[in-house]
Formats: structure tokens, C-alpha cells, sequence
């Protein structure tokens, strides 16, 4: 089994916040399998369903994020997941709106939802989607631009990078993280590449952010 989880916070207050960017994958995963039921678990929400042949659990933490490694870390001990059938799907602030950058292993970017998981699991191999948000313009608070909502410009392209995104959490569990790579690190709303797998140059995907905001 594999387990996708998209990390957010809880609350209708965060809604449609570029933190919550995670969240709205995974329901996008879930809306593609026919939106079977959510059902709570260990501090999260979870469905289980397929993508492709592959037995898929998605999981959406309902702790805040600078503990949702807790519920994460539940979950895969309970469904007997580990690290490198994991993939966590989450906001990026050092990519920029419009891209997507996906790796294994590495440290928590500034992200206090994958600081969480890296403290409580003990590992970082795990896949990751960051889902790039851009920083905020000099002299803004970064805690308040991951709190605050996509501007109206952002919302019509945000669609089709919500859907990319999904498309690259599927692939890593159907064709392997490197396929995933080549094909979607980039823009994330540009056409498909072509599914040449191998002989594409891989881009570097483990960059970090500088970001130490302890609020998100």
C-alpha cells in the first residue's frame, strides 16, 4: 500500500489558503476515485482506494501542521506503510507559483508540516510534491502569505496546478519517482512531457528554503 498525504490546516478558517494547498490535492485524488467517504482515524482524515493497480491510502492530517507529523506517523504504523511508500504533497515557498519540484529524502525546506513528520518518523525518505507558492514581496511576513488566500490572478491558473499535482503524486505510485520527475518538475500548468522516463537530464530536487517561520 501506498500512502499520499496533503498537508494543511484544519478549520474552515484556512480554507483556500495557500497552506492548504496539500488538502485540496488529495481531495482532488479522492474526486477522481469517485469521492468515496472520508473517515477519521488516528487524528486524520483518510479514504483508502486505488490509483491505477496500486492500493493507495490518502490522508489529510487534522492536527495543525507543526504537528501533523503526529496523525502521519499513526497512520503509516497502522496501515504498515513506510517511508519510501509515502508521499507527501505540500506548499513550497522557494518554487514559484506556477511550478512544481518533486524528490525523495532531504530536509523540511522551511515547512513546519514536513519538520513534523522528519521529528516524529525519524526519516525523511519519503516522496515529496511541493507545490509552489512563491515568497511574498519584501518586508512581508512569510507565516502571513502561507495564511492568506491566492490573489484573483492566481485563481484562474490555480486549477490546472492543483490537477497537475495530482497528476505527479499518481505517477510516483504508478511509474516511480524518477518517471515523476522528468515529467513533471517545471511548470506546473504546461503540457505533459512526453513519458520518456530514463534519458531525460534529472533536475536537482532537493532544494531548501531559507524560511524559519515557526507560526506555519
Amino acid at each position: 500500500m501506498w500512502l499520499v498525504v496533503g498537508l494543511g490546516n484544519p478549520g474552515r478558517e484556512y480554507e483556500g489558503t495557500r497552506h492548504n494547498v496539500g488538502f485540496r490535492v488529495v481531495d482532488l485524488l479522492a474526486a477522481r476515485a469517485g469521492s468515496p467517504a472520508w473517515r477519521s482515524k488516528w487524528g486524520a482524515e483518510v479514504v483508502e482506494t486505488k490509483i491505477g493497480r496500486e492500493r493507495v491510502l490518502l490522508c489529510k492530517p487534522m492536527e495543525f501542521m507543526n504537528i501533523s507529523g503526529q496523525p502521519v506517523v499513526r497512520i503509516a504504523s497502522f496501515w504498515k506503510v513506510d517511508a519510501p511508500h509515502t508521499v507527501v504533497v505540500h506548499d513550497e515557498l522557494d518554487v514559484p507559483f506556477g511550478r512544481l519540484k518533486l524528490g525523495q529524502a532531504g530536509g523540511h525546506g522551511g515547512n513546519n508540516g514536513v519538520r513534523s513528520i522528519l521529528a516524529e518518523w525519524g526519516t525523511g525518505d519519503f516522496h515529496r510534491v511541493r507545490v509552489g507558492i512563491g515568497r511574498p514581496a519584501p518586508g512581508r511576513d512569510a507565516s502571513g502569505w502561507v495564511l492568506s488566500r491566492f490573489t484573483d490572478a492566481d485563481q484562474v491558473d490555480l486549477p490546472a496546478i492543483l490537477e497537475r499535482a495530482a497528476d505527479a503524486a499518481s505517477c510516483i505510485v504508478t511509474d516511480g519517482p524518477q518517471v515523476a520527475m522528468n515529467r513533471f518538475n517545471g511548470k506546473a500548468g504546461a503540457p505533459k512531457a512526453a513519458p520518456s522516463k530514463r534519458n531525460e537530464e534529472r533536475e536537482d530536487s532537493n532544494d531548501r528554503s531559507n524560511d524559519k517561520g515557526d507560526d506555519t
